[in-house]
C-alpha cells in the first residue's frame, strides 16, 4: 500500500490508487499520513485555484497574476470528499449569496479545484455514487475540470493524486469504474503476534505523546519526504526500452486485460518505480511490481470473483533473464538490478470454484451448483421512496427528472420557482423583483435509490431435486447479480429442517451472500412459517436501523409446508403477519413438473405479493414469451 501511493504522487499520471482491505487494517491513516511527507507547494497567495507560479502554461480562473505577484508555500492538502457529496459540492457552483444579495453571477470553486496539486481522498468510495466516481476519475484521468451549470462557464485545472479505499464487505465497486482506478492493493491485519502488539504499541504512544511521537519519527519522514522528490526529479530520464515495452505487453496478454489502459498504466508505474529505485531504466523488477498492483483489478474474472493475480503465471510470462539493453543507448553497466522484497497480493480464488455435487452433512442432504446466471426481470418497491441513491426503485434523489421544488438552501436552484416565490411576496414593492433569502427554491428530482433485498429461500426436501435446486440457486444467483448492479443491500434467509437461520445479515456484500448460497444444502422438512416469521424480524428491525431503507422481500419456494401441527395453517398465519408490514413482496414459486399443487399461488395471495414461477425469473424468457403471444 505505502508503495503504490508513493508511486502515484511521483507520477499523478498513473490514475490513483484503490486500497481495498478489511475493517480496522488502517487504510484512512495511511492516507493520511501521504500528505505530510509530500515535497510543499509553490501558490500565488490570491490563487484560489493553486496553479504552479513556476509553470507558464498554467492558467487559473482567479488570474493572470502579474509577474511580482505575491507567492507563498505551503503543504500538500488531503481533500476528504464525504461520501454524501453533492455534484456542486465537488464541481463547483454559483456563489448563492453573492448571486441573491449582489446579483453577481460568480463561481464558487468546488472540492476538485482545492485538491489541484494535492491528493483527493474518497473513504468508503464504493458507497460513492457511480456518476461522483466518474467524474473524480474522469478529472483525475482529464487533469481539468470543466464547470457548465446556473449560468456558470468555468475551466480550471485538476491534477490530483485520487486515493480511494473501501471494505469489500460493504459492496464491490462497479466493474467498470473499478477499472478506471491506476492501481490497486490488497491490505490486511497481521496475523503474526508480535507485529500486532508493535501496532499497539504505536498507537498507545502516539494517544500519551502526539508531539514527542511525531519528533521521534522526523528524521524518517525527511528522509522519504527527499527521496519522493528526487525520485520526481528523475522519472522523466527514465528509459524504457522496445524490450520492456514488449514485455509489459505480453504480460497484460496473458492476462486478457481489456484494452489498453492496463499497457499504459503499467509502464507508467514500472517508471515511477524505477526512479523510486534510483534506476536509469526499466528492469525486470520494475514491470513485476507494477503488474502486481496495476493488473488484479482488470483481469478478466467471474463477476463475484474479488480481483487478484497469480503470480506463478506473471513469473512464468517475465522469465528468468534480465531485460536487454536498448542498442542505441543502452550503455553496459556491471550493477546487477536486485528485486525488491515481496509485498504479497493475495490471489483470487479460482474462478468457478464451487462446490460439485455432493452428500451434504446427512443423508437426506446435497449441496448443488447453480447454472450461469442469465438477466432478471426488474422488481421495484411500489410508491417513491427517499432512499440512497441507487439503480432501482423510484425515489426522490439529487439526480434524475425535475418534478417540483421545495424551499431550502441546499441543492440545485430552479431558478423559475425562486423567481416566482420573490414576485409573489405580499409586501413586495413596485418595480423590480428583489431576491431574498428565504425566496431560494431548490429543485426536486425523481430518481433511482437502492433497496434492501431479502431473499427467505426454501432448502427443504420438497426443492432439494438436483434439477429443482440447480433452478432456483439460478435464479436467485441471478438476483443477486441484478442487486450488485444497482447497488443493493442484501440479506439471506434459509428454511430447512425445523427452522429458519438468517444465513446473511443485511449487507452491500453480494459477493458473500453468493458464497452462502453456493455452500447451501437442501433436504429435511420445510418449517415455512418460521422462515417467513425469521424474515418479519429482520424487516422490522432493518427498518428501525434505517427507515429510508425501503425493503423488497423474495419468497422462493414451492409452498409445501411440512413439520409440526397444522404446518399449512400457520404458514398463512405467518403469511397475514408478513403482509400487514406492507413490504414489496414477490413469491418465485420453485414447482415444476406436470402435476403442481399450486400452494406458493396461494401462500403469495396472503402476502399480497406480486406471484412468478422460477422459469419466469429471466427477463430473456419473459420476452420470449411476448413475441411468441404476438
Amino acid at each position: 500500500m505505502g508503495l503504490a501511493l508513493v508511486l502515484t504522487t511521483i507520477a499523478p499520471e498513473i490514475g490513483g490508487v484503490l486500497v481495498r482491505g478489511e475493517k480496522g487494517t488502517a487504510k484512512s491513516t495511511t492516507v493520511r499520513g501521504l500528505a505530510a511527507v509530500l515535497p510543499p507547494i509553490e501558490v500565488y497567495a490570491d490563487d484560489r485555484f493553486g496553479i504552479d507560479p513556476t509553470d507558464p502554461a498554467a492558467t487559473s480562473p482567479d488570474g493572470p497574476f502579474a509577474a511580482d505577484a505575491e507567492t507563498l508555500t505551503r503543504p500538500v492538502r488531503l481533500v476528504e470528499l464525504p461520501v454524501g457529496a453533492t455534484e456542486d459540492r465537488v464541481l463547483g457552483s454559483l456563489h448563492l449569496e453573492r448571486a441573491l444579495a449582489q446579483g453577481r453571477v460568480e463561481y464558487e470553486p468546488g472540492l476538485l479545484a482545492r485538491a489541484h496539486r494535492g491528493i483527493l481522498y474518497v473513504d468508503e468510495v464504493n458507497l460513492l455514487h457511480d456518476h461522483l466516481v466518474d467524474l473524480l476519475l474522469d478529472a483525475a484521468a482529464m487533469g481539468r475540470a470543466t464547470v457548465e451549470r446556473d449560468g456558470v462557464s468555468v475551466e480550471h485545472a485538476a491534477r490530483f493524486v485520487l486515493i480511494g479505499t473501501m471494505n469489500p464487505e460493504e459492496g464491490e465497486l462497479r466493474p467498470q469504474l473499478l477499472d478506471r482506478f491506476g492501481l490497486t492493493v490488497e491490505v490486511a491485519a497481521s496475523r503474526v503476534p508480535p507485529q500486532r502488539v508493535e501496532v499497539v504499541r504505536r498507537r498507545m504512544a502516539y494517544d500519551a505523546d502526539p508531539a514527542g511521537f511525531a519528533a521521534r519519527y522526523r528524521d524518517a519522514d525527511r528522509a522519504l519526504t527527499e527521496r519522493i522528490e528526487v525520485a520526481r526529479e528523475r522519472v522523466g530520464k527514465i528509459r524504457l526500452t522496445d524490450a520492456a515495452l514488449l514485455k509489459i505487453a505480453e504480460v497484460c496478454a496473458a492476462f486478457e486485460v481489456d484494452g489498453l489502459r492496463a499497457d499504459i498504466v503499467t509502464a507508467r508505474a514500472a517508471i515511477a518505480h524505477a526512479a523510486w529505485e534510483g534506476r536509469d531504466e526499466v528492469t525486470r523488477a520494475d514491470i513485476r511490481r507494477a503488474a502486481l498492483l496495476a493488473l488484479p483489478h482488470r483481469r478478466r474474472r467471474n463477476p463475484f470473483d474479488a480481483p487478484g493475480l497469480d503470480e506463478d503465471l506473471l513469473d512464468q510470462v517475465l522469465g528468468d533473464e534480465e531485460l536487454p539493453p536498448e542498442p542505441p543507448e543502452g550503455p553496459a553497466s556491471g550493477e546487477q538490478a536486485t528485486e525488491p522484497e515481496a509485498d504479497s497480493v493475495a490471489d483470487a480464488p479460482p474462478a468457478g470454484s464451487t462446490a460439485a455435487p455432493a452428500p451434504g452433512p446427512s443423508g437426506g442432504e446435497s449441496v448443488v451448483d447453480a447454472a450461469a446466471p442469465y438477466r432478471p426481470k426488474l422488481f421495484t418497491v411500489t410508491g417513491l421512496g427517499s432512499g440512497t441513491a441507487g439503480r432501482r426503485s423510484r425515489a426522490i434523489a439529487s439526480s434524475g427528472r425535475r418534478i417540483g421544488a421545495r424551499p431550502g438552501t441546499s441543492g440545485s436552484v430552479h431558478l423559475v420557482e425562486t423567481l416566482k416565490a420573490a414576485a409573489a411576496r405580499p409586501d413586495r414593492a413596485p418595480g423590480r423583483v428583489v431576491l431574498q433569502g428565504d425566496d431560494l427554491r431548490i429543485a426536486v428530482r425523481e430518481g433511482r435509490e437502492a433497496n434492501l433485498v431479502l431473499f427467505c429461500v426454501d432448502a427443504s426436501g420438497s426443492m432439494a431435486a438436483r434439477k429443482r435446486m440447480t433452478q432456483v440457486k439460478t435464479a436467485v444467483l441471478s438476483l443477486l447479480l441484478d442487486a450488485y448492479r444497482r447497488r443493493d443491500k442484501v440479506g439471506l434467509i434459509t428454511f430447512r429442517g425445523a427452522d429458519a437461520a438468517l444465513a446473511l445479515p443485511p449487507t452491500h456484500s453480494v459477493d458473500i451472500a453468493a458464497v452462502r448460497l453456493d455452500e447451501l444444502p437442501a433436504g429435511g422438512r420445510t418449517p415455512l412459517a418460521e422462515g417467513l416469521l425469521e424474515a418479519a424480524r429482520v424487516l422490522e428491525r432493518e427498518r428501525v436501523r434505517d427507515p429510508h431503507l425501503r425493503p423488497l422481500l423474495v419468497v422462493v419456494t414451492d409452498g409445501r409446508a411440512t413439520g409440526g401441527t397444522d404446518p399449512v395453517t400457520r404458514s398463512l398465519q405467518a403469511a397475514d403477519h408478513v403482509a400487514a408490514l406492507g413490504v414489496t413482496t414477490i413469491v418465485v414459486d420453485g414447482e415444476s413438473g406436470p402435476l403442481r399443487l399450486g400452494l406458493a399461488a396461494r401462500l403469495a395471495a396472503h402476502l399480497r405479493a406480486e406471484y412468478l414461477p422460477v422459469a419466469e425469473v429471466s427477463a430473456e424468457t419473459l420476452a420470449g414469451a411476448v413475441r411468441g403471444a404476438a
